[in-house]
């Protein structure tokens, strides 16, 4: 789990405006970061299946979010996926 001020770093980095607290990048960005959290606590408990399935079910959310914002406003995918280090930027 992230941090409130993890989440709050998060949000200041990609806000659109100044009350956007839930836009679709910032969502992407906190799952994200909670994804890659995730993931080092499954190398380091490779038995652990509950959160295994609890990451899967994140991958699957932050895809479908990724999907939507590229068919709704391709500019700003790009400018989240660029500001994410993702690959299909």
């Amino acid at each position: 789990m992230l941090t409130t001020k993890a989440k709050v770093n998060l949000i200041e980095k990609f806000k659109a405006h100044g009350t956007d607290t839930g836009s679709t990048e910032i969502q992407i960005a906190i799952l994200s970061e909670e994804i890659k959290q995730l993931t080092n606590h499954l190398r380091k408990h490779p038995k652990d299946n509950h959160s295994r399935r609890g990451l899967l079910s994140m991958v699957a959310r932050r895809k479908k979010l990724l999907d939507y914002l590229r068919s709704a406003n391709p500019r700003r995918f790009a400018a989240a996926a660029r500001k994410l280090g993702m690959k299909n930027a």
